[in-house]
């Protein structure tokens, strides 16, 4: 009853569960290679199809899922749009900074952001939510605020990429989980509310005619299809969350910005500073103080409530 470690089930939902969890996080980890492929489309044009096509393609797969009831529950309220609407705001700040990351070839930037953000994640639990911040998630947060500073006072500039993507990501994670809707559901609701303003903005792009949607083919494919891969991983997602502990999940989650990490050095051939190589030691010595804690103190507790049943 009461597993201790984070070593993968056998169980077979455990085993699709994983399977699920890496077909997810591998996707994401390799966004930049896809967004590469629109080289020339400017990132703010980009953004709106990419919202524009997710609605519609999410619309498409709740209909298919019958999921709509907490779609149209959520829409009646207006209370629970606020908030709904600044996560909405919030991812597509995200996106359009990760898109523009990519196109500018920065993606170390934007990977240092996506390994970051846990550690914003535990930051933002405390001091907002007033968390409890155990001894060592404490240094790891340390440890991260010495590699920004580390960025900026070495290298002369502040890495506004990496700390928009995470501080982006991380409040988009706070005010969703106070946000009850799953993430399906979540994310359409969230692409329903932009989808007027990406509407305007690609058709404000056509008749200025400075728009590529209809350019060429391959370009109107690609900005299609970046709808279509934004709900794909999150599917995966949401099937792998429902199957796995939040530990496994916690440890699959650097999957992301390894891949990124690796598509950046071996395919971008971005060069690596000796103080960038520093930052980035530092936060990945942050993580694992971060994941040792979470790992720990699961253990500690997964006896107490197992003799309690």
């Amino acid at each position: 009853m009461g597993q201790t470690t984070t070593s993968l089930p056998r169980d077979p939902e455990a085993a699709k569960g994983v399977t699920l969890g890496l077909g997810a996080y591998v996707m994401w980890g390799c966004f930049p290679l896809f967004f590469a492929l629109l080289d020339g489309v400017p990132a703010l044009e980009i953004l709106p199809h990419r919202v524009l096509w997710s609605c519609l393609f999410l619309v498409i797969l709740v209909s298919v899922l019958g999921r709509w009831s907490p779609v149209i529950g959520a829409l009646k309220e207006p209370r629970r749009l606020g908030r709904v609407l600044a996560c909405a705001v919030l991812i597509a700040i995200n996106w359009g900074i990760y898109i523009y990351a990519v196109e500018s070839r920065q993606v170390l930037q934007a990977s240092l952001g996506y390994f970051l953000t846990p550690l914003v994640n535990v930051a933002l639990g405390m001091l907002v939510l007033r968390e409890r911040m155990h001894r060592l998630q404490g240094v790891a947060v340390i440890l991260a605020g010495i590699a920004i500073v580390i960025q900026l006072v070495g290298l002369g500039e502040l890495p506004w990429i990496t700390l928009a993507l995470a501080f982006s990501f991380g409040t988009y994670g706070l005010l969703r989980k106070q946000v009850p809707l799953d993430g399906l559901s979540g994310l359409f609701v969230e692409t329903l509310l932009l989808f007027p303003v990406a509407l305007a903005a690609v058709a404000w792009l056509g008749v200025q005619g400075s728009g590529h949607f209809l350019e060429t083919p391959t370009k109107t494919a690609l900005l299609i299809t970046s709808g279509v891969i934004t709900a794909l991983p999150l599917l995966a997602f949401a099937g792998a969350a429902r199957r796995l502990r939040l530990a496994t999940l916690g440890f699959l989650m650097y999957i992301n910005p390894s891949i990124q990490f690796g598509i950046a050095l071996l395919v971008f051939h971005e060069p690596l500073a000796p103080l960038q190589l520093a930052s980035f030691l530092l936060i990945w010595v942050g993580l694992a103080l971060y994941s040792w804690s979470a790992w720990s103190s699961r253990a500690r507790t997964a006896p107490a409530a197992a003799s309690q049943k």
